[in-house]
């Protein structure tokens, strides 16, 4: 693991953990549920609202959060009946990392502008 300069750690992904979190985004439904549970970090949202927002049957829906959360790609917390989703950070900055590490052949100033997590 390694610290970045918000103080969270992210995880040094290998291939094996990057090719399947790679996979499980490689689904429309799925996609649109991580991109979904992203603008409510880090709280996540519960599964029902997600199957709701995105008009997915809920037994459909969760299924898919269930492959996004063996990927590592987010976490499943129990609240009574109600599973809530949230995004792991660190392993959605791991795979960044992982994608990005070879970026602008070592030559950082050939990066400057790219921020994986600008804010608008």
């Amino acid at each position: 693991m390694t610290e970045n300069s918000k103080g969270d750690t992210a995880t040094d992904l290998q291939e094996d953990d990057a090719v399947a979190a790679l996979a499980a985004l490689a689904h429309k439904d799925r996609l649109a549920a991580f991109r979904l549970i992203l603008t409510a970090m880090p709280e996540g949202l519960p599964s029902g609202q997600i199957a709701k927002d995105l008009s997915i049957a809920p037994t459909r829906m969760s299924f898919h959060l269930a492959t996004l959360e063996r990927a590592g790609l987010l976490t499943a917390q129990r609240e009574g009946r109600v599973v809530r989703y949230a995004i792991a950070p660190h392993t959605m900055r791991g795979l960044l990392r992982f994608l990005t590490q070879d970026c602008c052949n070592g030559d950082p100033t050939l990066c400057l502008d790219f921020n994986p997590f600008p804010c608008r």
